[in-house]
């Protein structure tokens, strides 16, 4: 009797390989017979899982969206608003061991996006779910009157939102120049200057 293959942990379990090889040696690396040795897996089986190395990237983005927005799910926002909006901000910052391989492997999609047209439209749904966390953190400070006077919500989205993808950027390419306490300090004084009027 033939074996019965799940196709959707066979695909998971390609995905999980192909990060694998891409944080240990990037991108360049990945190549279908390294995913495929990582995995565990003959060369000629991965077409029944992913056509193209493209649909296999993608995959393993969303599977880091999907990470990323599970972490926001449990988030219950019932303790004071400004911390749980810093801990909000920090979902999307590598601070541990998690956040920096999703990070790193992010950082290294986006530089495939540049070539891979088909990569474009994920790398810009990721880009605007940061966006759109910045934005909710604006609206719910001048939703709950916390704002300071004069607040221009769309300035403030932007510098939001550039603040948290330079930091995450400055982690991955200087690891431990700033260590968790400063940039969790300097969340708290983003958010503290909003409020000015507190």
């Amino acid at each position: 009797m033939p074996k019965i293959v799940d196709h959707d942990k066979q695909r998971q379990r390609v995905a999980e390989a192909a990060i694998r090889v891409i944080r240990k040696s990037g991108f360049e690396q990945a190549s279908v017979r390294n995913i495929a040795q990582e995995a565990g897996l003959s060369a000629g089986s991965m077409r029944h899982y992913f056509s193209t190395q493209a649909e296999l990237f993608a995959f393993c983005m969303n599977i880091f969206r999907e990470r990323i927005e599970k972490r926001i799910e449990r988030m219950t926002f019932r303790g004071p608003i400004l911390q749980e909006l810093k801990h909000l901000i920090l979902q999307f910052l590598p601070l541990d061991e998690e956040r920096t391989m999703e990070m790193e492997v992010w950082l290294s999609f986006n530089a495939k996006a540049l070539i891979h047209p088909e990569l474009r439209v994920l790398s810009n749904e990721m880009h605007n779910a940061l966006y759109r966390a910045s934005k909710f953190v604006i609206e719910t400070l001048v939703e709950r009157r916390l704002g300071s006077p004069g607040l221009e919500p769309e300035i403030e989205t932007e510098k939001l939102y550039a603040l948290i993808d330079g930091l995450a950027i400055h982690q991955i390419m200087q690891p431990g120049r700033l260590d968790v306490e400063r940039i969790e300090f300097m969340i708290d004084d983003h958010l503290n200057m909003l409020c000015r009027s507190l």
